[in-house]
């Protein structure tokens, strides 16, 4: 079986898919570093409506990462470099979705003369981050 992990821009459609993403993974994935009532907090069941994410991604378009044509992550990358949102599917972790979407975060960069790329990253997300040159700053 040839697997293709492959990017491409958001489509209105997407929303709902990108929103399950955004909560299943810290819910599945992130309890692993925080409490119940932090994951709850961060991503409250309330969240999963769709009207405020379509609003914000109309302004804020994101990469959306796909596995054999199947939604499986995504990334905010904004103009001034700084990476909001970047999740990967809680079921798909470990098969390079993220660094496919860290590559394509990195050539809209280059596209755009943007030299500096940074986010502020969950515990869970730290070990990839620096893996891929990210360094801490803050705390």
């Amino acid at each position: 079986m040839n697997s293709k992990i492959e990017t491409r821009k958001y489509k209105s459609g997407d929303a709902a898919v990108l929103v399950s993403i955004y909560y299943h993974t810290i819910h599945r994935i992130n309890i692993r570093d925080y409490s119940a009532k932090q994951i709850n907090a961060w991503a409250p069941s309330s969240l999963l409506g769709l009207d405020g994410w379509k609003r914000k991604w109309k302004k804020l378009v994101p990469i959306v990462a796909l596995f054999n044509n199947e939604i499986v992550g995504f990334a905010e990358f904004e103009e001034n470099g700084y990476i909001d949102c970047f999740y990967v599917h809680h079921e798909f972790q470990n098969i390079g979705v993220g660094s496919t979407l860290m590559h394509a975060i990195e050539c809209e960069a280059q596209m755009k003369n943007i030299d500096r790329i940074y986010a502020n990253v969950s515990i869970t997300a730290k070990s990839f981050f620096a893996r891929k040159g990210f360094a801490t700053v803050k705390k």
